[in-house]
């Protein structure tokens, strides 16, 4: 699993939690159906966010149900069933994922990376990729997105590779990366019969592509000096101070961006507010080791921060809302005992006994503490609604900060926000 956007579990409600998860679920069963089994691996928190805003600007004109279905027990679920995500959100979620998931293979056929530079693994990894992006291509026209544009700006981005000097501006090489997401994020508008937000998503989105080629740079930036691999900030010989104002600034562009957006109701664009407004600075303070929760992604320990450090593009340090209450226990059918622990295998072979917190229990289904889960006990979160205010303001919109007054936050406290 990969992406920039990976929310913490102190800092989602029980609601968003399930919302955040229909979605992922629905992007990977989307990546199945139309793809087959293996495309599965394919399946990434940013794709995810694809899905997300085409339910939020999309009338739901079909009843509380009408953009779930339930799905079959899967082991990444605790064999559980569950409600997620469908439509054609999820699809194009799929057929974006796809394509710059075979661009990122090639990427690394062509660095050489770890078993792909042995010949025969690299030539079956060239196939794959070749067969995604087909894939991709035919599930992207079936939606009206043509995914040549994606497939063109990863040809590109070798070129212009090829051309960086030290002292060649950041920007220019993220570029393609910038058109891409632009493209697909504007697409969400069409889907959902909303045309006035088309020109605000290809922002959002283009803003969305800078950052995430920038903290994918900043957190490979160790490895790839250990390796000898290609990275665009030694590349270019770009500070990271600038780099980090380059990422400041891009949160704010999509925060402005968001904004304006039209959403079918403010309900159905929290998700997409929480993803887009909260956690891409979060994302930023995660990358660069000033913030956040302390266990997620890859961290520079004694790296400086950049010259805003933790603050965000609004000059007041980011908060956090406060940790949702306790999941409900799920009770259901109680397993057997072979039954039990057949599935608490499939748990621990996939790592969520370990990583997963909570995990469903193999034979009652209630929610588990998985075992690493004291590792994000120093997340630092909205701890009263006096730091509410000061980040979302208040019930008439006076007094906010990163929100700028907004009421759509999943804070928890009773202050408005």
């Amino acid at each position: 699993m990969f992406g920039i956007i990976r929310p913490c579990r102190h800092r989602l409600s029980e609601s968003m939690r399930t919302e955040w998860m229909a979605h992922l679920c629905g992007l990977c069963l989307a990546l199945k159906g139309d793809h087959g089994q293996f495309a599965r691996i394919a399946t990434n928190y940013d794709g995810l966010v694809i899905s997300v805003l085409v339910e939020a600007q999309s009338p739901d004109d079909g009843g509380e149900g009408s953009w779930r279905r339930t799905a079959g027990p899967c082991p990444l679920r605790g064999m559980r069933s569950a409600p997620v995500a469908r439509g054609e959100g999820a699809r194009l979620a799929a057929s974006v994922s796809l394509v710059l998931a075979s661009a990122k293979m090639r990427d690394h056929v062509a660095d050489g990376d770890g078993m792909l530079a042995r010949r025969p693994v690299a030539a079956a990894a060239r196939r794959v990729a070749a067969r995604w992006d087909r894939a991709g291509a035919r599930t992207g026209s079936e939606l009206g997105f043509d995914t040549a544009v994606l497939v063109e700006a990863v040809e590109r981005q070798a070129g212009i590779e090829a051309l960086v000097r030290a002292g060649t501006p950041l920007l220019e090489v993220t570029e393609p990366t910038e058109t891409a997401t632009a493209e697909a994020f504007a697409h969400t508008a069409v889907l959902a019969g909303r045309p006035d937000n088309r020109e605000l998503l290809r922002e959002a989105g283009r803003l969305f592509g800078r950052l995430a080629h920038l903290l994918d740079a900043v957190e490979d930036l160790e490895e790839d000096a250990r390796t000898g691999a290609w990275n665009p900030i030694d590349a270019t010989g770009t500070e990271l101070a600038e780099v980090r104002r380059l990422c400041d600034d891009a949160v704010h562009g999509v925060r402005l961006a968001l904004r304006d957006v039209e959403f079918a109701s403010k309900a159905q664009g929290r998700l997409a507010h929480l993803l887009l407004a909260h956690e891409l600075e979060r994302s930023v303070d995660r990358a660069f080791a000033t913030g956040g929760c302390s266990t997620r992604g890859h961290h520079h320990g004694g790296r400086e921060p950049g010259a805003q450090g933790s603050y965000g593009p609004y000059g007041a340090p980011p908060t956090m809302p406060p940790p949702a209450p306790p999941e409900p226990p799920r009770r259901g059918r109680r397993r057997g005992l072979i039954a039990g622990c057949a599935v608490w295998t499939g748990l621990f072979c996939t790592g969520q006994v370990c990583c997963k917190d909570p995990y469903q229990d193999p034979w009652s289904g209630e929610p588990r503490e998985g075992w690493c889960a004291k590792c994000c006990d120093n997340c630092s979160d909205c701890g009263d609604c006096a730091e509410c205010f000061k980040c979302c303001g208040n019930s008439e919109g006076e007094g906010g900060g990163c929100c700028d007054g907004c009421d759509c936050c999943d804070c928890g406290c009773d202050c408005g926000c």
